[in-house]
């Protein structure tokens, strides 16, 4: 027999039911669903909408905490030991001002929400103005054409070395002017100077090259090509007659008199150029000078020609030395003639068996034993 009280009468499954004084629900037989004494079951709370507004709760929860765990992350950054970093503000409602500077080699700083660092190299670097493809900031053959004083198009290689500066400053006024800007490559694609050595490389060559470019000129064209190039004057027109260049006559000279004036004007005009002192501790090399493929050409050719001219001169000298040795010989043979006998024996070829310089005389050596 089930377990209730009257006041909770229960089915025959033994499901407890709430009391209906009014009899409002119909009975198990079809009874009316009105009068006195009826059973009714307790309604169920709807589940559906919370639950489906939990589940979403949990998911934007989920959601917002990956956000922030990665905008926690990447609010600190670090630099290597060859760069240096200049941190601008970030997110969507902050400006976008410099915030820091991160210098070399430092240990994890804290940079804040979505800011972004724009890292520099700071230790030396090299420009290279090269005919090797493999060694100049260019690909492929990369020399400066200048002209010289009198209109010779020579060519330059060289090598710049400088550093970025590291005074935080300056550094702040540089990403400024230069740092918020793409530069285009020799590829056609577009790159800030930050990052990684493709942008840096074409900063350097958008910006920095004309520079060098325009203090090679100036001073290469204060010179004449036979004052850099002792060859040229082999192949230039002149009112004198054209004679062998003395090698290295006076052009090693020019050469560094061209070196030192281009790193005493250098870092000024770069200073001048870029708007402050941003670039430093520049110090240019000049590798070598070279001449146009049609003039060193013409000079080779004339070089053969002059080489030409001095084994002809050294034959008839050593001729003309001949000569005198065999009158020299001659007077003293006159005065000995019995030297010249002994000369004429020592001069018979081991393979002559008889020697008959006359009629009546022969010398015949004995057959060997």
């Amino acid at each position: 027999m089930a377990d209730h009280t009257p006041d909770e009468p229960a089915d025959g499954h033994g499901a407890r039911h709430g009391w209906d004084p009014f009899g409002s629900q119909s009975g198990p037989s079809g009874a009316p669903p009105f009068g006195p004494g009826r059973l009714v079951r307790a309604p169920r709370p709807a589940r559906g909408p919370f639950v489906r507004t939990a589940a979403i709760g949990l998911v934007l929860t989920l959601v917002a905490g990956v956000v922030l765990l990665t905008a926690l992350t990447s609010a600190f950054d670090r630099t290597q030991g060859g760069e240096v970093a200049v941190v601008r503000n970030g997110g969507p409602l902050d400006n976008h001002k410099i915030r820091q500077v991160i210098q070399p080699a430092s240990g994890l700083t804290w940079t804040g929400l979505w800011s972004s660092s724009h890292k520099y190299p700071a230790q030396q670097r090299f420009y290279t103005i090269t005919a090797d493809a493999s060694r100049g900031e260019r690909s492929g053959v990369d020399v400066e054409n200048v002209p010289t004083e009198d209109g010779v198009e020579v060519g330059v290689e060289a090598t710049i070395y400088f550093n970025l500066t590291t005074d935080e400053k300056q550094l702040r006024a540089f990403d400024d002017a230069y740092g918020t800007r793409k530069y285009r490559g020799l590829d056609g694609s577009y790159r800030f100077p930050w990052g990684d050595d493709e942008g840096w490389s074409d900063f350097l060559d958008q910006i920095v090259r004309p520079v060098i470019s325009n203090d090679l000129r100036e001073e290469i064209g204060s010179f004449r090509c036979s004052e850099l190039q002792a060859s040229c004057a082999l192949v230039q027109n002149s009112g004198a007659s054209a004679t062998a260049p003395q090698p290295g006559q006076q052009s090693n000279l020019n050469i560094a008199k061209i070196q030192d004036s281009i790193n005493a004007s250098l870092a000024k005009d770069l200073e001048s150029t870029l708007g402050g002192p941003y670039i430093v501790g520049v110090r240019f090399n000049l590798a070598k000078i070279t001449l146009p493929k049609e003039l060193q050409d013409a000079i080779n050719k004339a070089q053969a020609a002059f080489a030409a001219v001095t084994e002809a001169q050294a034959r008839v000298a050593q001729a003309k030395a001949d000569a005198d040795a065999n009158a020299q010989r001659q007077r003293g043979y006159a005065s000995c003639p019995a030297c010249a006998t002994i000369d004429t024996l020592k001069a018979i070829p081991p393979n002559v068996t008889t020697f008959a310089p006359g009629s009546g005389f022969a010398i015949t050596p004995p057959p060997p034993k």
